[in-house]
Order: structure tokens, then C-alpha cells, then sequence
């Protein structure tokens, strides 16, 4: 193994903490991992990494090593992809909800590794905050209000939403004329993984957002449950119009407050400020922002 290739090892184990994930992401065998750690300690003359039982973590020289080693990563990805024909390769870690990734990413998937043969795409669905680098993803997608974060954001798209409820439902409680009507409704109560409440109902009216929760009986934390149950009658959802095209389609909801739309819903992807972003990683992003162009309805 020759001494980049060391290096990312080394950097993988730092951000995985841990031997036996680095080995499982970079497809080596564990013992072929602890031989590369072995031969940059036994080069440099210090000890890069503390070993308990539980986890890995980086000494103030191996802190030092990895931020070194990031850098002279990404700038020797970025000199051989200068060359002509050259295209990026290897494994890219994203982690996006599982409802986007079927709408706006699958379709045009099979076409993007064509024209990148050596780039594999991992897709994770943790619908949860985590700590992006020590999980191993290289970017993470988002949709919502970002709480502050250390994490470089780039905007990929805003989202059109809308109100929907069930025939059965409006049958049953009335259409509402404006948002002030929605004290006699209810909604679906959608919780997002990280939050001690209910999402509200967001409405634009008169140039003004405007927040309502009108009462639930049922909570959910899942998208296509939402969906779901509106379709059972049970309440208003307010979510993408991509997601519920078909639905609309075939009459199971229809779109209600037309006049007090939702604002929209941002998607960004988010990537940490410690790393330079690899040619691959680069160009994973970019193809993404182009599949939301597309398909954002």
C-alpha cells in the first residue's frame, strides 16, 4: 500500500472511529488497515491514534496528520482529475430521505453511472441528525428550516407545497375558507425525528407567514404515513406537491386554502468544512442539484 493510499485509510478511520468500519467502507481486510496505521506511525515516529475497547480516536499528532492529510487528499484528487479524460472515482456516502431519493435522484441514476464508471453511490435513509463525518458520509441532503450548524449548506432547491385533505374528509368537516376556519379541523400530526412537537401548518397570507397547529389524533413520523392517513380521512397534511401527485391524480385528495399557500420547502446538502470537496463528492452534488431542477414540480 503506498503512502496516500495509506492516508485515506488513516482518514477514514479517524472519521469512522473505528478499524472495522474504515475496512468494510474502503472494501480492505481489517488486517490490511492496521498495517497501514502501523506503517505511518512507524514513518512519522508518533503514535496517530488512541485504541479502546469501545472506539477509535485521532492524538493531537494524528488530529494534526488527518487535517494535513485531507487537504493533500483532495488536492492530489483535483491534480489527476485535471487531465484530460480523467473522471472521478471511487465510493461517495450521501444520505437523503427516502422519498426524494426515489423521486428526483433514481430516475436519472442509471444514466449518471454510465458516464462515471468508476463512481459508486452509497444511500443512506437515517431521517435523524447525525454527526456526518463520524458516520462516513461525504454530504447529507436536508429539507426544512437547518438549525445552526458547523456543516457548509448549499441550496439544491426550494419545494412548492400545498394543503390536502381526503374527499371523506372534507364530506365530513367542511372545506375551511381561510386559515382562520381551522380551529373546527384537524390535522395529521407529523413529528420530525428531532422535535418535541408537532409540525405546524405554515401559510402565506397577504404577504405575511403565518404558523397554525390545529389538533391532531393522530401523530405520525413518517412520509408516506402522512400521506396515508390524509388519504384515510383522518386529516390536513401540508407536504411537497411532488409527493403526492399521483394521489391528486386519482382523487384521494385534493388541494385545499389555495389562496394561503405554504411557503416553499428549501432542500440543501450539507458537507463539513473540515474536508475539501473530492472531484467525486463534487460531482455527486452537482448532478443532484441538477436532478432537483428537473424534477421539482
Amino acid at each position: 500500500m503506498d503512502r496516500f493510499d495509506a492516508m485515506r485509510v488513516f482518514t477514514r478511520i479517524v472519521e469512522r472511529r473505528s478499524f472495522t468500519k474504515a475496512a468494510e467502507d474502503l472494501g480492505l481486510p481489517r488486517s490490511s488497515v492496521t498495517d497501514a496505521v502501523k506503517g505511518l506511525e512507524a514513518r512519522l515516529g508518533v503514535r496517530l491514534l488512541q485504541r479502546t475497547t469501545r472506539q477509535v480516536s485521532p492524538t493531537l499528532d494524528g488530529e494534526a496528520y488527518y487535517q494535513r492529510c485531507v487537504a493533500l487528499i483532495a488536492d492530489l484528487e483535483d491534480a489527476e482529475g485535471a487531465f484530460a479524460g480523467a473522471k472521478p472515482a471511487g465510493l461517495v456516502r450521501i444520505d437523503v430521505h427516502g422519498t426524494q431519493a426515489r423521486h428526483f435522484l433514481l430516475p436519472g441514476l442509471p444514466r449518471f453511472l454510465d458516464a462515471y464508471p468508476g463512481l459508486r453511490l452509497h444511500i443512506g435513509e437515517a431521517h435523524q441528525a447525525l454527526d456526518m463525518v463520524r458516520e462516513g458520509f461525504d454530504c447529507i441532503l436536508r429539507a426544512g428550516t437547518l438549525s445552526d450548524s458547523p456543516l457548509i449548506r448549499r441550496k439544491l432547491a426550494e419545494l412548492g407545497r400545498g394543503t390536502y385533505a381526503s374527499p371523506s374528509y372534507i364530506e365530513r368537516f367542511g372545506i375551511p375558507a381561510s386559515p382562520d376556519d381551522l380551529g373546527n379541523h384537524r390535522i395529521i400530526g407529523l413529528l420530525a425525528p428531532d422535535a418535541a412537537a408537532v409540525s405546524p401548518l405554515v401559510f402565506l397570507d397577504r404577504g405575511r407567514e403565518r404558523q397554525m397547529t390545529p389538533p391532531s389524533v393522530v401523530t405520525v413520523t413518517g412520509a408516506e404515513t402522512n400521506v396515508a392517513c390524509a388519504c384515510q380521512g383522518l386529516g390536513i397534511i401540508q407536504v411537497p406537491r411532488y409527493r403526492i401527485v399521483p394521489e391528486l391524480a386519482r382523487g384521494t385528495l385534493v388541494e385545499i386554502l389555495r389562496d394561503y399557500p405554504p411557503t416553499p420547502l428549501p432542500v440543501h446538502v450539507l458537507y463539513s468544512h473540515t474536508r475539501q470537496l473530492s472531484p467525486r463528492v463534487r460531482v455527486v452534488i452537482e448532478w443532484m442539484a441538477e436532478q432537483f431542477r428537473l424534477r421539482a414540480v
